[in-house]
């Protein structure tokens, strides 16, 4: 099939998949994320896909974050994925918000214990005095929670970004790349061109 007329997202996934299988990437679902805050300075962070899915790319973060701050204040975003053993890149422009907190919940009691109280402790962002104090603070916490379970804090959560645009490029000898550009049209149907490298 040529590749103009896939679905986007699915080629997406597609491309996630392949790089986990031939490349043994341990984090081929790792993104860079940038978003601007509200004086239009940009900030970029690498974020872990966690699903993919016909409405877009999920994450989850604490919201209190210096990228929750920004996407409070700014809901455009843009993602990035490079698979260096693949020789491919996905550039993702779209919108950003908050799942549902009954999502954000059941993904919460996936998560190791450990990365609960990791969370539950984490002011993410702000100054911490040394690690020590950071390592105690995860003590404490451990001690009181022991036997019971950690509810998901309101601060932490997940986000889907809702793609418009999407730019799939396959690298090529000389430099000569492949790239297929997806927008998304007034009627909400994908329209793809390939563009020169």
């Amino acid at each position: 099939m040529n590749i103009l007329e896939k679905d986007p997202l699915q080629l997406a996934q597609e491309w996630i998949d392949l790089a986990k299988e031939k490349s043994n990437m341990t984090y081929a679902n790792a993104m860079s994320l940038a978003t601007v805050n509200s004086a239009g300075e940009p900030s970029i962070r690498i974020v872990l896909l966690k699903e993919l899915n016909a409405q877009g790319f999920v994450f989850f973060t604490n919201y209190n974050s210096r990228k929750g701050r920004e996407i409070a204040a700014n809901p455009h975003v843009a993602a990035n994925f490079y698979w260096d053993k693949t020789f491919r890149q996905l550039k993702v422009l779209g919108t950003i918000k908050k799942i549902s907190p009954a999502d954000s919940q059941a993904y919460w009691q996936t998560r190791p214990r450990e990365s609960q109280l990791s969370q539950y402790v984490s002011q993410q962002s702000q100054p911490v005095e040394s690690r020590e104090h950071l390592d105690e603070l995860y003590n404490q916490a451990e001690q009181e929670l022991a036997g019971k379970e950690i509810a998901c804090p309101q601060h932490w959560g997940g986000y889907i970004i809702t793609p418009k645009e999407m730019e799939f490029w396959i690298g090529r000898e000389h430099r000569f790349h492949d790239r297929f550009q997806f927008k998304i049209t007034s009627s909400g149907e994908w329209l793809g061109q390939r563009l020169f490298p």
